[in-house]
């Protein structure tokens, strides 16, 4: 018998969001990632964003496809309280709209390679990969789906 399933429980018998969800989500909020992060530095908050982001349009994008994934994330937090119950037919939903991010954040990065003309660099190359994994993730793992399923039951 397999009893792995069991680490997936919080103490109240639900199924706890998977840590991997969490960087999905970071991943496609990391426009805020560098707002937040550039926030803290007193001396070149400009160029800190800069850093990550050259063309300021890019950064424009990163947060607007970011606020989807501060959404969902949102979102999370309201199931591990089921506190609304209006977010409860939501919730189900929350697949499709992390493959909706996920697609637009493809798009973002095709953009940025067009702008780049097709010259390859290691953040485009990683953001792929990533970009990748979490497709990946998001069609074949088990914990995920019951995750989703779960708020889905009558309490």
């Amino acid at each position: 018998m397999n009893f792995s399933h069991i680490t997936w429980l919080d103490d109240k018998g639900r199924i706890k969001p998977p840590i991997y969800l969490y960087l999905i989500l970071a991943f496609i909020a990391r426009g805020w990632c560098v707002l937040i992060i550039s926030l803290t530095q007193s001396s070149d908050r400009a160029g800190l964003v800069a850093l990550f982001y050259p063309q300021k349009a890019d950064f424009i994008m990163a947060l607007l496809a970011g606020a989807g994934a501060l959404l969902l994330y949102i979102a999370i937090i309201a199931e591990r309280k089921r506190s609304p119950n209006w977010i409860r037919p939501f919730f189900g939903q929350l697949k499709w709209c992390l493959l909706v991010l996920l697609t637009i954040d493809g798009c973002l990065l095709i953009e940025r390679s067009i702008n780049s003309h097709h010259l390859y660099s290691w953040s485009m190359g990683l953001d792929g990969l990533i970009l990748f994994w979490s497709l990946l993730y998001l069609f074949k793992s088990i914990r995920l789906e019951h995750y989703f399923a779960d708020w889905n039951k009558g309490e």
